[in-house]
């Protein structure tokens, strides 16, 4: 059996709370759902002082629609469970829903949170494992050691990001929001993080998540997440990858107006594919489109040995999952008729 460490445990009522007592515990960690920290703590890859639980912060759970700036405030605390069926998320971020209901079990769900979603820990072959197992490979960047096992001339722990939520967001423009001792800030999720796999976002140790901004589309859209997996259920994503479409008009054959492709599980940071401009006034139902943005996924991204799966293949299934959903999506198109916001 893993044992948890000893900690204290603070238990604040306010997002002013949670900072002042991260301000007093500079080491502290927050407590959301727990499902990424509580196991991490286990195999003893974290040892803080203490815990802040975010469990009687009843403001960081709610969904709100700001009409005034025609966007969706989410609150870090809302579980993946309500995410993926809120009616108001749901009819305008569709993709988002996607990649919430698809993590792991129900249980699960119903204990993560978004904010602990966006900031779920970066994981490794060498170092998700027991402390004995570490101990017996002499540790890496990450825990216990000070050699990188997947690029061992490396300076930088390549630990993968795994959430499914965070592709999404930044495929969708949204915006992380922070509160801490000076204040509130909000910062682009494209800009949120790191190719570091110690330290993947620009979130410092006294500032707080309390939610995320989604401007609602303006476009007739068409967007869907990618998971791959062996075993379909519970684990992690092996890749994944978050499409958006924008269109000039509801018709299937429309020309592209923007499109945003961002792949997961590659690095410490998802990889914002570029050179997609000559999609741009194609037609959504032409097949070259499908040809063209695999073709880029799979030339500028190349997975590494950080998770147990041949990198190789990983390489290719990008491809060929890339431009199958596009397919599947031209087709959609073809079927149901596009309205602002929804695939």
């Amino acid at each position: 059996m893993l044992r948890l460490p000893p900690f204290d445990v603070a238990t604040p009522a306010t997002v002013a709370e949670v900072v002042r007592a991260l301000e007093a515990t500079p080491d502290a960690r927050i407590l959301a759902g727990g499902t990424d920290l509580l196991p991490n703590l286990k195999h003893r890859l974290e040892r803080p002082p203490a815990l802040i639980s975010l469990a009687r912060v009843t403001a960081l759970r709610q969904v709100i629609d700001k009409d005034d700036d025609n966007a969706v405030r989410i609150g870090a605390g809302v579980s993946l469970s309500t995410l993926s069926t809120h009616p108001l998320v749901r009819g305008a971020f569709p993709s988002l829903c996607e990649a919430a209901e698809r993590v792991a079990s129900p249980i699960i769900r119903n204990m993560a949170t978004l904010g602990g979603n966006v900031h779920l820990d970066t994981r490794c072959r060498y170092v998700n494992q027991t402390q004995f197992w570490r101990q017996g490979i002499g540790g890496c960047l990450k825990a216990e050691g000070d050699v990188c096992h997947v690029v061992p001339k490396g300076r930088n722990c390549v630990a993968a990001l795994s959430s499914d939520c965070v592709p999404v967001i930044v495929a969708l423009d949204g915006s992380i929001e922070l509160v801490g001792p000076e204040g509130q800030r909000t910062i682009p999720a494209e800009a949120y993080f790191r190719a570091d796999g110690l330290r993947h976002t620009v979130r410092v140790s006294n500032e707080v998540m309390t939610a995320l901004i989604l401007r609602k589309p303006a476009a007739y859209r068409r967007e869907r997440y990618l998971k791959w997996t062996v075993r379909k259920s519970i684990d992690f994503p092996l890749l994944s990858v978050a499409m958006r479409f924008d269109l000039e008009t509801e018709a299937p054959d429309a020309p592209v107006t923007a499109v945003r492709i961002v792949v997961g599980v590659l690095g410490a940071k998802p990889r914002l594919v570029g050179k997609l401009n000559a999609a741009i006034g194609m037609r959504f139902s032409d097949p070259k489109v499908a040809d063209m943005i695999s073709q880029a996924v799979h030339s500028q991204c190349r997975p590494l040995e950080n998770i147990p799966y041949d990198a190789a293949y990983r390489r290719r299934m990008l491809q060929v999952y890339t431009h199958r959903a596009i397919q599947a999506m031209a087709t959609q198109a073809a079927t149901s008729p596009s309205q602002p916001g929804r695939r």
